[in-house]
């Protein structure tokens, strides 16, 4: 019987024992692998990473050099590189800079800005031209010229027309010229007219050079006897159409102070001229060239005009050549 009731009593006690002994260790499990609230993970982990930034510093960091307890006296100054070798002398050394060095590379300004002293000289004939007239045909000229230097220079002018081989006006002009500006020249001299009428001589003084926008402008004022004077002035332009295809127009005006009923003409404004001439330069010294030119005279000079039985206006086509050299 005693045999019978020790098995049921020693399954229990062993039962009871195992059971005792897988809750220990349940318990001992759970504690060490229990999850922690998220906000406890992240001050874990932050204080994990922030412990390894500590360490890695204190790793790399160097440490701070005691200068105070540093023996600079037995320091060995030959390792920083104080005795290093100094950089060889250049073979050929470079001369120092002398006076004549100087001299010969900057010379005196003053002999840059002399003006040339020989004589120059220039000859043009600007209009050189014909055309078909009423009663026969006609010609014209234009000329010009100089001699001298840059600053000082003897100019010639001369213009005339002739008709039907008669020679209606002509005159020759002889002035000193004096540049006043590196465009302008101031002229004084003399003018003798041949035609029309009987001959004359006048006292000129006037201006001549390149106005703005290229303008090429004369202006000549005039002192004859018996207290006649007048004007003339002229105005051309260039227009470059191409590198040798060149339109030039121009305009001229006579201005007298009183009538002179011998030469045909009347006080104030006395004739006006304008053409437009197109030139061909062959070379810069040698231009054909046609055009058409308008003349008209006012008040008391076409009123002359009219008496001796010419026209108070004239058009006509020109043809002609202008060279210089």
């Amino acid at each position: 019987m005693t045999g019978r009731h020790s098995t049921p009593f020693g399954g229990l006690a062993f039962a009871i024992i195992l059971s005792l002994t897988g809750n220990a260790h349940a318990q001992d499990h759970s504690h060490h692998g229990a999850t922690q609230p998220p906000a406890q993970q992240e001050d874990q982990h932050s204080s994990h990473q922030q412990q390894g930034a500590e360490e890695s510093n204190d790793a790399e960091a160097p440490k701070p050099i005691d200068h105070g307890s540093m023996d600079h006296g037995a320091m060995d100054h030959s390792a920083m590189g104080h005795d290093m070798p100094s950089p060889a002398e250049p073979k050929t050394p470079v001369p120092p800079v002398t006076d004549a060095d100087r001299a010969a590379a900057f010379p005196p300004l003053q002999h840059h800005m002399q003006h040339a002293k020989e004589l120059n000289t220039y000859v043009a004939f600007n209009r050189l031209e014909a055309w078909d007239a009423d009663h026969g045909s006609g010609q014209a000229w234009e000329a010009q010229g100089w001699i001298g230097s840059d600053l000082n220079r003897l100019w010639l002018r001369s213009e005339g027309e002739r008709v039907d081989s008669h020679t209606e006006a002509a005159n020759l002009e002889a002035f000193y010229g004096r540049s006043v500006s590196p465009w302008w020249d101031v002229v004084a001299g003399v003018r003798h007219d041949f035609k029309p009428g009987a001959s004359r001589d006048w006292l000129a003084v006037g201006v001549q050079g390149l106005a703005p926008y290229k303008f090429e402008v004369q202006a000549t004022a005039y002192l004859g006897e018996s207290g006649h004077s007048a004007l003339n002035l002229e105005a051309e332009y260039e227009l470059l159409l191409t590198s040798r295809l060149i339109l030039q127009p121009l305009i001229e005006a006579d201005f007298y102070g009183k009538d002179d009923p011998q030469r045909g003409i009347g006080s104030g404004l006395a004739s006006v001229e304008a053409g437009l001439r197109l030139r061909y330069e062959v070379t810069r010294r040698f231009a054909p060239y046609i055009g058409i030119v308008h003349e008209r005279s006012f008040g008391d000079t076409a009123d002359f005009r009219r008496e001796e039985g010419e026209d108070a206006r004239d058009t006509r086509v020109v043809a002609g050549v202008r060279v210089w050299f």
